[in-house]
């Protein structure tokens, strides 16, 4: 069961000798600045409440994998690669909980959990991916003593956590160069350091432009049904000091309209092999609007959430959640009584409304089939 603990600080407070915040001292040496939404200390999980954003910053503490497999279901944490950090170390802590076995054991139950843990959520492909990567080490040396094994599963984890922060920031270099040097620059969801290990794929792209000097501003929509772009894409820029206004998700159209957005960049949850992206709910129409008044729709995203195994967007589960989160808000009854309700998580654009792929290897380009085989061979 989830801890609170209202003493811990910021992240940026904690000792960057520490391993566990090794991420966070290297955006520090890099001079960027970032909210991280996890923390790894001592055979401990702390994970940064983003339902309770930005009221309330509480970290919760996990100790097993049951309990990190529900707080990425209950959304505490969210973004795909910020879902697969966390299943990753959610792993480092079953096999903690396994080490007293004989290693036949220890390998049947770890696999068992992994299964488990694989169900969390459907559509981000870096839990999968997270989860597959230590499942092969298991796999693979099989016969070393549970205790070993752990070491090497924890030290997989934290290496997952800083590639993927490393992965930003080249994604945030690469993008950088795409936006404009003054403008208004659409963003929707959030794709920020709570997203991510730490500062963002594609806030990660604005903030790269932003330390350049770029003057924009940013236009952040609010992502119903859970706000992220009011409570979180908001929250993160105004901590970083760049200009953030907040919309309503169907003013987006009118503000292309009329001059005020002069490019998209939002982030991505699964990329086919053709380009085709899921990302949050609302993206595909945001993407058909900057098609319809010329305004460039960039998706950024590590390699590691593109899956080539999976041809287009067809191919691609999209979650679906629960009525409670459409027809109520702060607890309260909202829709009408006894409406029917649909509530997808995701949607897929189609790789041709998507004018560029930022990727830690560089920018990805029409036709999307060749160049996405190319970051794999």
């Amino acid at each position: 069961m989830a801890v609170a603990d209202h003493k811990r600080g910021p992240m940026k407070e904690i000792n960057a000798e520490e391993k566990y915040v090794l991420p966070l001292s290297l955006l520090r040496t890099r001079g960027n600045t970032s909210v991280v939404p996890l923390s790894w200390e001592k055979h401990i999980l702390y994970l940064l409440d983003q339902r309770l954003l930005p009221q309330e910053e509480t970290w919760l503490t996990y100790r097993s994998v049951k309990d990190v497999e529900q707080a990425i279901r209950d959304m505490v944490v969210r973004g795909a690669p910020a879902i697969g950090i966390t299943a990753a170390f959610g792993m480092v802590l079953a096999a903690y909980g396994l080490k007293d076995k004989n290693e036949g054991l220890f390998v049947e139950k770890w696999l068992e959990k992994a299964a488990f843990m694989l169900q969390a959520r459907p559509t981000a492909v870096n839990l999968k991916w997270a989860v597959e990567r230590l499942e092969k080490l298991v796999r693979e040396h099989y016969k070393m003593s549970p205790s070993n094994l752990t070491s090497i599963l924890e030290k997989e984890a934290i290496s997952i956590w800083t590639e993927d922060v490393k992965a930003n920031l080249a994604i945030g270099f690469y993008g950088q160069d795409l936006l404009p040097e003054t403008g208004g620059v659409l963003t929707h969801c959030n794709a920020g350091g709570l997203a991510t290990g730490g500062y963002g794929t594609a806030l990660g792209v604005i903030r790269a432009a932003a330390s350049r000097g770029k003057e924009i501003n940013v236009i952040a929509g609010e992502t119903r049904p859970w706000l992220q772009g009011a409570r979180l894409t908001a929250w993160e820029l105004i901590r970083d000091d760049i200009a953030v206004t907040l919309i309503v998700d169907g003013a987006a159209g009118f503000l292309m309209q009329r001059g005020w957005i002069n490019s998209v960049v939002v982030g991505a949850d699964r990329i086919a092999a053709n380009g085709d992206v899921a990302n949050k709910i609302g993206t595909y129409a945001i993407a058909e609007l900057a098609r319809a008044n010329n305004v460039p729709f960039y998706v950024a995203a590590p390699v590691s959430t593109i899956d080539p195994f999976i041809h287009s967007g067809d191919q691609i589960p999209i979650e679906e959640r629960g009525p409670g989160e459409i027809i109520t808000f702060a607890e309260k009854q909202i829709a009408a009584r006894g409406v029917r309700v649909h509530n997808p998580v995701f949607d897929i654009t189609p790789h041709h409304l998507v004018t560029a792929i930022i990727t830690e290897l560089g920018v990805l380009k029409e036709p999307y089939g060749p160049a996405i085989y190319a970051c794999f061979s």
